[in-house]
């Protein structure tokens, strides 16, 4: 049986597919750089061993799967073509592997790691359910009917996968060191969707699913009246949001979820469109989606001292827009305090203007350095040009964030996806001096 070895198995895909083969029995070893990752935890859980990056790693018999951001003159991939060991791209691996199941993809420019993370959980209370999630979690289980996964549409990688399902949750114009313009992005979701074999569940409401064509069935969700699956009547509290849901308008049944926003609504209609088209038990569908604890990095809370810290993966304007709206939802008698950390020279370049707007959102702003990129040069920009569009932004620095104390009561939300945490991080443990 052959030693599955993972070149840069820290990386959230990467982490999560080495727990999902390891859980499936299959042996799995991986090699990565030396700092820590949140991606850590669930591996070294589950014991399986990460060695620094060494030529030496790989021996004959082995297979390598290999990360996408290392490029084939890595030394263990170049170690590996000298054994004749075999040398497979994440995608390509797993576009191989889902074929075992019935596979669902969930995509979209926002929302595919909540959606995919709640998916899973409501699809595990009815038959056996693997699932790859883009936060670093994977479980794998013998014997799965169900295969739930993230697929990415950055460089296009999601054209590896031949799913029975597609859960498309947007369009949006993002990753701009790859992707030209919006019609850029639509020309690759419109060959994805191609691809699919079973049905297509999309969001009705964004004007450029509306546009794509398929094979398949394709079933609209959304708030809109000419949606197949529509959610009316949505009540929103600090508890959480409750609605009702239209199949072609006529009622189906009433659901509660424990989370906010609107976006939230709409990760929850496609699944429940998608397990609807798949026949579970709508008592089932209810009952789990009153449990979803949340994924890793999307809003994830914790109370400390007076104040609430959220830690969330927001990085582009829109999605800016929905983290603070739903903190607004849940606190809406406290002020609310975004500290954002820019993503990539490129994004910060294309979005200046929309990230000032929908930071403004906030009651205060805090900006740290841009979290460049290795793909890309950094240019000219600075946070300082982001700081000159928002009235009040202050910059902060990781050796110094004991300013957050000036907001007694407030709700700090760490936003980015870079290393924001570390901030998060360093601020905790001022209060706990």
């Amino acid at each position: 049986m052959t030693v599955y070895h993972f070149v840069g198995i820290k990386g959230t895909g990467m982490s999560a597919l080495a727990q999902v083969l390891h859980d499936m029995k299959y042996i799995v070893q991986g090699s990565d750089v030396e700092k820590r990752f949140f991606t850590q935890k669930a591996l070294e859980e589950r014991g399986i061993p990460i060695f620094p990056f060494n030529k030496e790693n790989i021996r004959p018999g082995y297979t390598v799967i290999a990360g996408n951001a290392f490029p084939d003159t890595h030394e263990e991939i170049q170690a590996a073509y000298e054994l004749g060991v075999p040398v497979i791209r994440y995608h390509r691996f797993l576009g191989e592997f889902l074929q075992k199941f019935t596979s669902i993809a969930v995509t979209g420019a926002h929302g595919k790691t909540s959606t995919t993370g709640l998916l899973a959980h409501v699809m595990q209370g009815a038959k056996p359910t693997s699932y790859l999630i883009g936060d670093g979690t994977g479980k794998g289980i013998e014997g799965s009917t169900y295969f739930v996964f993230e697929a990415c549409e950055y460089r296009r990688h999601f054209l590896s996968y031949f799913p029975d399902y597609a859960i498309m949750t947007n369009i949006d114009f993002d990753h701009p060191d790859y992707f030209a313009n919006i019609d850029d992005v639509f020309a690759a979701f419109q060959e994805m969707a191609m691809q699919v074999k079973k049905g297509i569940i999309a969001c009705g409401d964004d004007e450029h699913l509306q546009k794509i064509q398929a094979k398949v069935p394709v079933l609209f969700y959304g708030f809109g009246d000419d949606n197949d699956f529509q959610a009316r009547n949505v009540v929103k509290t600090t508890e959480g949001t409750s609605f009702d849901v239209f199949v072609r308008n006529t009622y189906f049944a009433s659901f509660e979820i424990p989370r906010f926003g609107d976006h939230n609504v709409l990760n929850a209609l496609a699944v429940i469109a998608l397990c609807h088209y798949e026949e579970i038990d709508l008592h089932i569908i209810q009952e789990r989606l009153k449990t979803f604890q949340g994924v890793k990095r999307r809003f994830s809370e914790k109370q400390v001292g007076d104040q609430i810290l959220i830690d969330d993966y927001a990085h582009h304007p829109r999605e800016i827009v929905a983290t603070i709206d739903a903190a607004r939802q849940k606190y809406p008698n406290r002020e609310i305090v975004a500290i954002f950390q820019p993503h990539t020279y490129t994004r910060t370049q294309t979005f200046l203007q929309e990230f000032a707007e929908s930071l403004q959102r906030a009651d205060q702003v805090y900006l740290c350095d841009i979290f460049g990129s290795a793909r890309e040069h950094q240019g000219k920009l600075s946070v300082h040009d982001l700081q000159a569009k928002i009235p009040n932004a202050r910059l902060i620095q990781e050796d110094d964030t004991s300013i957050l104390k000036q907001h007694p009561h407030a709700v700090l939300i760490f936003m980015g996806a870079g290393d924001i945490q570390k901030f998060q991080e360093a601020y905790e443990q001022i209060i706990h001096l």
